[in-house]
């Protein structure tokens, strides 16, 4: 079996996973042995481990700045990795391909809770559209290959993941770890206050690492369909809330600043579960609270002088 971004936040606790599942022979090769954006690399890492599944984690990701300074890199790098990957996996006799996609796929105005059938219903938010559409092209191509070839391709619809080893670099993160960062520097500063981005009025739906990584590898073992799969925790909160839980979290009690002027993303983000419990027995366990305190002791004993505790977003390697 071979894990693309085995090395990065969800891929360690993805081999963690295949590690308790008694799972042989597991390749997870770094970006710098094998450089998922070159066709060769491609070729060749296949070639030097000639295996029968793939799981496809590896992504350049990032919160909203990163995808509004970066959208022409953040389309192409996830496209062109996962292209390739697919085209020559079929051509090397992969078995099954198994693709963790984004629910940055999903239409702005989607009618909540997301359901799969609804993925196509509208164009993704815009911020985060040109990630959101390169990796909902490997869908298309898992299909369309299913269809001409008996590729076997499965396709997984993650929600925001958190926990432990997560990118706390500013610069990149997603919402949790960099409130997470925030408050525990504004905390450790004495700040009276700390400014966030938009109103806190946006959703979102947050899932737990572990619990991810648990429900990639069932679907690894006993998933066999064509349609996309959402993975959540069926659980809806706002941002002001999370940050608001956060501080507390954190020990933070200072004021709350919402910076207007920047967007709040996709207006809500919530989840229907139901295919992935009913198709692989997946349910997500952890509860928000719980995740975020186990996060934030993380964060806490490993952070760095500078901050930057967690892997940023490397191509190849997340």
């Amino acid at each position: 079996m071979l894990v693309t971004g085995g090395s990065g936040f969800l891929g360690r606790h993805v081999l963690d996973g295949l590690g308790a599942a008694d799972v042989a022979e597991v390749f997870a090769p770094r970006s710098a042995e094998y450089d998922l954006r070159e066709h060769e690399a491609i070729r060749a890492v296949l070639a030097d481990t000639r295996a029968d599944v793939v799981i496809h984690l590896a992504a350049v990701v990032g919160g909203i700045g990163a995808n509004m300074a970066t959208p022409g890199q953040f389309f192409y790098e996830n496209a062109i990795m996962g292209i390739q990957l697919i085209e020559e996996s079929r051509l090397a006799g992969v078995d099954r391909f198994v693709c963790v996609g984004t629910v940055c796929a999903y239409p702005k105005h989607a009618a909540v809770p997301f359901k799969e059938d609804e993925l196509w219903n509208g164009y993704p938010e815009e911020t985060n559209a040109p990630y959101g559409l390169a990796k909902k092209m490997l869908l298309v191509q898992l299909q369309a290959y299913r269809q001409q070839y008996g590729f076997e391709g499965s396709y997984l619809l993650p929600v925001n993941l958190y926990g432990p080893y997560d990118n706390f670099d500013e610069r990149t993160s997603h919402v949790i770890p960099a409130l997470i960062k925030k408050c525990c520097e504004a905390l450790d500063r004495g700040d009276p206050s700390i400014t966030c981005w938009g109103t806190g009025a946006a959703s979102r739906e947050f899932l737990y690492v572990d619990d991810a990584a648990k429900g990639i590898v069932a679907a690894a073992q006993r998933y066999t369909g064509s349609e996309p799969v959402n993975l959540g925790s069926g659980q809806e909160i706002t941002i002001a809330a999370l940050t608001e839980l956060i501080a507390e979290l954190v020990g933070f009690d200072g004021e709350i600043v919402w910076d207007t002027s920047k967007p709040d993303g996709q207006p809500r983000r919530w989840l229907d579960t139901s295919r992935a419990e009913s198709e692989f027995g997946f349910r997500a366990a952890t509860d928000l609270r719980d995740g975020l305190r186990r996060t934030i002791e993380w964060y806490r004993a490993e952070q760095p002088a500078d901050g930057t505790a967690g892997s940023a977003a490397v191509p190849g390697v997340t």
